[in-house]
């Protein structure tokens, strides 16, 4: 029996993704502030419309907060490419094993 308790989000595969891009960013070391403030930002956004998708009921509304997320995950993913130290996060892999930059393309 688990003591730990068991949220919605928890259970889906593409928030643990979500998380793991949100490491990636911030360990992607990038040099300008407005840029990384963005990234984290989207990053987090990631992870948090997936679990708010997750605890939604109708249809309608998980197909929102997805949606929202699946931006948010290509708005992160897209920030490392704009920095000057795009080589750094260049062939890393999330925890998992996926490349850093195919994370944003899992759907939500």
């Amino acid at each position: 029996m688990k003591n730990a308790p068991s949220l919605p989000h928890h259970r889906l595969h593409v928030f643990g993704l979500a998380r793991e891009m949100l490491v990636a960013v911030r360990d992607a070391h990038i040099r300008d502030a407005k840029l990384r403030d963005e990234a984290l930002r989207a990053a987090k956004g990631a992870c948090l419309n997936c679990a708010e998708g997750a605890g939604r009921v109708t249809r309608a509304d998980k197909a929102r907060a997805f949606t929202i997320a699946r931006g948010e995950a290509v708005e992160a993913a897209a920030a490392p490419s704009r920095s000057p130290l795009f080589s750094a996060t260049r062939g890393r892999r999330t925890p998992s094993g996926l490349p850093c930059s195919r994370i944003a393309w899992s759907p939500c």
